[in-house]
């Protein structure tokens, strides 16, 4: 990378981090003014303990968008207020803690945690990046890289799949760059267009991947936590891949043809793609032990989720043996037994090693997540029980006329959550965005459904600037990838996503889906 390179992009790191601070600062002032605001404003027809939470929400609202302190913590301090403030009890207040979905979510997260830290993830991407169709052909690899990174994204986190996968397309460049010198040219790869797609390729991918299932990234769990706390909906795991695979296929088709045509590459051939790519499958060896006991619990936990679905189709909703089958096996029961046997199949009987120890597996906890994930459902309850939903409910369906269409529901709380996640964490975005959707849709007289499905698939479309999500700081971190190359691809992929196939997806397939039930 040149001098001046570097030098713009330490400016631009600069100028972030002077931006970061305004925004922390302008929140830590204005955050409890707001809020001192709204309690002391009369509103009438609102209950003092939904009035006060207003005024609570109003701060850890402006707290979540601008991170004075970190995320987590505000997300703990939004149900404490609410007992200060005599809003709830300390029970109540806390109930959400112990939501089924934050084990649903915690036995996803110690299963990836297994299948990281035995390389079954690095495993599937190199098998799929050494299949015979993708060869040397730039294309190809451009698509099996983002196909592996879409797939395992749907079941390891987004930002982990993104880190596993960003060295594997640095060493793919630099075969490029060594062929391109064997052939007496020089090229910087800070300049090349492939690169820089590759990178966004590599980027996008991991965040589209996440819509497959409801574990794939935390905006689609916190919105089945929403519908299931504030309107009593279950949404099952083998119904969100149906809708989250087609959402994922097409998301991913438009992503390849505006990247593979803005970024296309100048060869016909990466040679020495081949022999990179078969080293390191090679440098990975045989199954272990430990890889086929995590494959074992990833395909118990698959199994469990999508049993019921299959059921459902054979046999019937109104099965007894389905019913049955749903208060034995719940989402929450089937990731944490996958989770579990992983800490009972054994690595080395005589020397009591197990597939997976608690340190290993708590330090694969994304703790932080979980502690947003209870806080949003915390918020989300209070505002159900106090009445605030409705009202809020009332007053948004107001400002839209007094009749929105479904349509109109789904655009503006879609477009909201897009924009939103762009400036800040998606999961926080939706822990702002989700209750309103929920609680409007329901006032309006609609399905909060696809609504909420709506909010959870546009917060994964973050794909304009470096902070939108962690894979795009990771692959901005290269210095491949232009501030404005980014915001251009990520205008395009956000809203031809929306657009024709997040509102489309929700309109027609969520609702026939859910409707037949």
């Amino acid at each position: 990378m040149s001098t001046e390179t570097k030098s713009q992009g330490d400016k631009i790191h600069e100028a972030e981090l002077a931006f970061d601070r305004k925004r922390r600062t302008f929140g830590m002032i204005c955050g409890p003014i707001c809020a001192i605001l709204v309690m002391i404003t009369p509103i009438a027809d609102l209950p003092l303990p939904a009035h006060k939470l207003l005024a609570i929400m109003t701060l850890i609202a402006l707290w979540w968008i601008t991170e004075p302190i970190p995320i987590p913590v505000t997300s703990l301090l939004g149900p404490t207020l609410a007992v200060v403030c005599g809003v709830v009890g300390a029970k109540d207040a806390y109930a959400a803690f112990a939501n089924p979905m934050i084990f649903l979510f915690m036995g996803g997260f110690i299963i990836a945690k297994g299948m990281m830290m035995h390389g079954l993830d690095r495993k599937f991407a190199f098998a799929l990046l050494s299949m015979s169709w993708v060869g040397s052909n730039p294309r190809r690899i451009f698509l099996a890289v983002g196909l592996a990174c879409a797939l395992c994204s749907g079941w390891v986190s987004n930002t982990a799949t993104a880190a596993m996968m960003f060295p594997i397309a640095l060493g793919l460049l630099e075969a490029i760059k060594e062929m391109f010198a064997a052939n007496g040219k020089k090229i910087e790869l800070h300049e090349y267009k492939y690169a820089t797609g590759l990178m966004l390729m590599t980027a996008y991918s991991c965040s589209i991947g996440g819509v497959l299932t409801p574990i794939g990234t935390p905006p689609n769990i916190i919105m089945l936590g929403f519908l299931d706390q504030m309107a009593g909906i279950h949404i099952s795991f083998f119904e969100w891949m149906i809708w989250g695979f087609v959402a994922m296929v097409v998301y991913f088709i438009i992503a390849y043809l505006i990247l593979v045509n803005m970024f296309p590459a100048d060869v016909k051939r990466i040679e020495g793609a081949e022999a990179f790519i078969a080293e390191k499958r090679r440098a990975l060896g045989g199954w272990t032990r430990a890889q086929k006991n995590t494959l074992v619990g990833f395909i118990v936990a698959v199994l469990l989720w999508v049993t019921p679905g299959i059921l459902n189709i054979v046999l019937g909703p109104e099965s007894p043996i389905l019913k049955m089958y749903g208060k034995l096996f719940p989402e929450a029961i089937a990731a944490m037994m996958g989770a579990l046997i992983l800490f009972f199949l054994p690595v080395n009987w005589k020397e009591r090693e197990f597939t997976l120890n608690w340190k290993d597996a708590a330090a694969g906890i994304e703790w932080g997540t979980l502690i947003l994930f209870g806080g949003g459902l915390a918020m989300g309850g209070m505002m159900y029980k106090t009445g605030l939903s409705t009202w809020v409910g009332d007053c948004i369906v107001g400002w839209m006329g007094g009749e929105p269409s479904l349509f109109m529901m789904v655009a503006i709380f879609s477009v909201m959550a897009l924009l939103l996640s762009e400036l800040s964490s998606h999961t926080a975005a939706t822990n702002m965005i989700g209750p309103l959707g929920v609680t409007a849709a329901m006032a309006a007289g609609f399905s909060p459904i696809p609504v909420a499905v709506g909010i959870a698939l546009s917060s994964s479309l973050g794909f304009m600037l470096p902070v939108s999500t962690p894979p795009n700081a990771i692959v901005y971190a290269s210095g491949y990838v232009p501030i404005t190359k980014m915001i251009k691809t990520g205008v395009y992929i956000d809203f031809i996503g929306i657009f024709c196939v997040t509102i489309p997806i929700v309109l027609y397939l969520v609702e026939y889906i859910v409707g037949a039930r």
